[in-house]
């Protein structure tokens, strides 16, 4: 089987499956064919989907690949779907750019940076699956240590970790503490922001 043929397997795939799949599944799914096969018809898919007048694009997500819609359009899935943008307040907000940029961490170090007990934020962030509990640090009291989930990758369109908006320079000695804590979360909770207002549902992305 060459991709020629793995083409439209893989649209098909990709097409019914409610998460991104990841390459190694789609390796175990097609054992007739081999991976570089299958990387090339995942290319040939997504140069197909660039053209302007497709509404949907092949995307590589939290370690996947999935179909999404394009932002263009976006509204329009909307109607139909009546899926609603997922809503975080600034204090959701300070909190997961907190923990995206620097995870693994503990709940003390987010309430150091923030100055107020994040205790109810981290649990609605759980609720919304967009962080999760990593372990405990060997510090007294074996505090729970916090990270971000694969669905925070597909909710602000990720890959990995590291697709992250690069944060901007601080020089903290040049300021007091205080005002340095303040800077710190202001940029890492604009970085996020930038991408608030995505759908959560996959096709409204």
């Amino acid at each position: 089987m060459d991709h020629f043929e793995i083409k439209p397997i893989l649209e098909g795939l990709f097409f019914v499956s409610d998460s991104p799949i990841r390459l190694e599944t789609l390796v175990e799914i097609l054992p007739e064919s081999n991976k570089e096969a299958i990387v090339e018809g995942i290319r040939q898919i997504q140069a197909e989907y660039e053209n302007p007048s497709k509404g949907i694009e092949l995307t590589e997500i939290a370690g996947g690949y999935q179909f999404r819609t394009k932002p263009d359009w976006a509204g329009w899935v909307g109607r139909l779907k009546k899926v609603r943008a997922i809503k975080l307040s600034q204090a959701a907000l300070e909190t997961l750019a907190i923990i995206a940029y620097r995870q693994p961490v503990i709940r003390p170090a987010v309430e150091e940076i923030r100055g107020v007990d994040s205790g109810s934020v981290l649990h609605t962030l759980m609720e919304k699956g967009l962080i999760k509990m990593m372990g405990r640090k060997d510090l007294p009291g074996r505090p729970i240590v916090y990270g971000t989930t694969k669905a925070f990758l597909e909710l602000f369109g990720l890959n990995t970790l590291s697709d992250l908006p690069a944060l901007k320079e601080i020089e903290p000695p040049q300021m007091p503490e205080e005002i340095a804590k303040e800077e710190i979360l202001k940029t890492e909770t604009e970085e996020i922001a930038l991408h608030q207002d995505l759908p959560q549902d996959r096709r409204e992305q």
